[in-house]
């Protein structure tokens, strides 16, 4: 009597958005997996790249759209290796970053499904960085902090420390706000209110790394309004600090002349709004 091998899950990060920034090994099992369950925030290019003979499933949670809950995720992955297929799990941006692949990694280890971890470029530092913002800068910020911005930050048991959090920007560091347009006024407010100054340069960057991505540049007391201003909708990523400033140096030479024309945006606070490849 013949048994079946349990098939592996690879818990794949598809980077920030365009197909080309996928690593090697992530087209690789793309184009040799039976099925490839994925994220809402993978980009459009990279499931629309994958084989027409491997099967696709959808397995989005966008807030106030589809969600598959995460408990029927971790089953369907299990249920899938176990019939002997090889499986791809592919997220947005790395899939350790704020994707809960460290909660699917326990999950399939609890069930003894062999399983492995390919790494993703995060839209954490792909954002910025596309935008001409460095994380890192020598002259500008040594400290880089990535936190989540679904989190309320009025709520009593809140894993973020704003007043560290703070800490962090007036010392010169660099913080990173993912998932966060929805609660900006909050996270904005938690900011002013540990004590960052108001001029603290911001930004926000859309769609990133894609041909519609659009930045935004303002202030700490200032951002909330170009956003609204501007129109700007999740996936976005903001970066509170120092180094957005360099920006305005290196925004000329970046992407084409037409990508890094202004668009006009109705508030007389706007610093920037641009359009880039």
């Amino acid at each position: 009597m013949s048994t079946m091998t349990t098939g592996t899950v690879y818990l794949v990060g598809a980077g920030p958005g365009d197909p080309e920034l996928m690593t090697v090994k992530a087209r690789r099992l793309l184009d040799s997996a039976d099925v490839v369950f994925h994220d809402s925030l993978v980009g459009d290019g990279v499931v629309d790249s994958i084989p027409h003979d491997v099967r696709v499933e959808p397995v989005g949670k966008r807030a106030g759209g589809e969600r598959t809950p995460q408990a029927e995720i971790n089953d369907r992955l299990v249920r899938a290796a176990r019939a002997g297929r090889e499986v791809v799990r592919l997220k947005g941006g790395d899939p350790t970053i704020f994707a809960r692949g460290g909660e699917e990694a326990e999950h399939l280890a609890r069930h003894d499904v062999p399983f492995e971890v390919v790494p993703g470029i995060t839209s954490a530092v792909a954002a910025p960085g596309v935008a001409g913002i460095p994380p890192t800068h020598r002259d500008h910020a040594s400290t880089l902090a990535v936190v989540t911005g679904h989190e309320d930050p009025t709520k009593a048991d809140s894993a973020l420390d704003w007043d560290a959090l703070s800490g962090l920007v007036d010392a010169g560091g660099t913080l990173v706000i993912l998932m966060g347009v929805g609660r900006l006024p909050d996270n904005t407010a938690a900011l002013r209110a540990a004590g960052v100054a108001a001029d603290t340069p911001v930004a926000m960057i859309e769609r990133a790394t894609l041909p519609d991505e659009r930045v935004v540049t303002g202030t700490l007391d200032t951002i909330v309004d170009i956003a609204d201003a501007a129109g700007i909708e999740p996936p976005a990523v903001t970066v509170v600090g120092d180094v957005v400033g360099v920006r305005e140096t290196v925004a000329r030479c970046l992407g084409s002349s037409d990508a890094m024309a202004e668009a006009p945006v109705a508030t007389p606070h706007v610093v920037g709004v641009t359009d880039s490849d």
